[in-house]
Parts: C-alpha cells; structure tokens; sequence
C-alpha cells in the first residue's frame, strides 16, 4: 500500500489511545500522498512549490487521483496549499477506498470518528506491513503518525525523524504546521462558542 494507506489503517487501530480527527488525519494523508508522488519523481519541489515531473500515473488509484489533481502551470501550488486543497475531505475518501478493497472491516461497537459504526483494519497482509513500519519507527511514518497524534512525542522527537530527504522534510514541517493551525482554528472557534453562550446566560 502507500505511505497515506499505512497512515490511514494505523490510524484506525482499535488499540490507538484516542481516535484520529479527520481534519488532522486528511491534512496529513494529503502529505503522504505527496511524498509517495517525490519518490516516484511525480513531483519534484522547488523551494515549497510542487513542480509536475513527466513519469506516468502511480499505479495505486488514490495517487493517480493526487497526481490528476496537481497545479502544472506556473506559478506551481505551494505545498501549504496542496495540503488544503487536496486534504478537503481525503480521509473519507480513503475510507470508502480501503472498504472497497475489502481492507477495512465495520463493526457494531466502539467509537470511530467516521460515524456511529467502529471502521477496523482487516487483518490483512497490508495491515501487517504498515503496523511492522510503524514499530520499525519508519521514519517518515513516524513522523505523520505523530503529527496527528498517534504518539505523544511531537514530529522533531520522532526515532529515526531524519528522512534524508529535503523535499521530503518540507513537507513533513508543513504537515505539522497545517495540523497545528487547523488546531488553533478548532481552538478559536470553542472560545467564541463559550462566549456566546456566557452572553445568552448572563442575567
């Protein structure tokens, strides 16, 4: 599977400690999405603008999807952006994908951010694969999980967070940033709703 399928699927780990919001887990699924397309030579990053490279669609259909979706005029899209645009709704998206590939199982019980029934990976080989990189502290996958919020230790404190790869750590930063703002937003918005309910209880 891709580097998004593995985020997705470790995300729904019944063992997880707390559920994955879906705007976090799109924002991050949208950069793996990213990084699988730069270790295809897909794309190629100059500075934080994704450049369009002229190898063929990805064999995996979400990425064929990402690689139809990307800017190929310029001024090319800044990787913030990309985040934004394709991360709108990305990780129901791979849901209702995963479920189609018989990757995904749907139990009664539980909690699940995706609605009132629990989603469970499949035990599958995939799945075997993507919770092996992940004890394997693989980095870059490591560094999504925590971004999200899957391990407590923040992106920079990830084992082995070094990707190795510039491109590839701009992203990651930016995925971090993202996730940090669209927190900040969630914030905000609580505040004022607190406020506006103190204003209707005031006597």
């Amino acid at each position: 599977m891709s580097t998004a399928k593995d985020l997705f699927v470790i995300a729904l780990d019944p063992k997880a400690e707390r559920p994955v919001g879906q705007g976090d887990l799109s924002l991050a699924l949208a950069g793996a999405e990213l990084i699988d397309l730069i270790a295809a030579r897909t794309v190629t990053l100059d500075g934080d603008r994704i450049v369009p490279g002229g190898t063929g669609a990805p064999p995996d259909r979400l990425l064929a999807e990402a690689a139809s979706a990307l800017v190929r005029h310029t001024p090319y899209e800044r990787v913030e952006d990309w985040l934004w645009r394709r991360g709108h709704d990305l990780a129901a998206a791979y849901q209702a994908s995963l479920e189609e590939d018989g990757q995904l199982v749907r139990t009664r019980a539980g909690r699940s951010p995706f609605g009132a029934d629990r989603v469970e990976p499949a035990d599958t080989p995939d799945l075997r694969r993507a919770l092996d990189r992940r004890a394997r502290n693989e980095p870059v996958l490591a560094v999504l999980a925590a971004a999200v919020g899957l391990d407590d230790a923040p992106p920079e404190a990830a084992p082995g967070a070094d990707p190795g790869d510039e491109a590839v750590t701009t992203v990651l930063a930016v995925v971090h940033d993202a996730v940090m703002e669209l927190e900040a937003v969630r914030q905000r918005r609580s505040i004022e709703k607190a406020a506006f309910a103190n204003v209707w209880r005031a006597p």
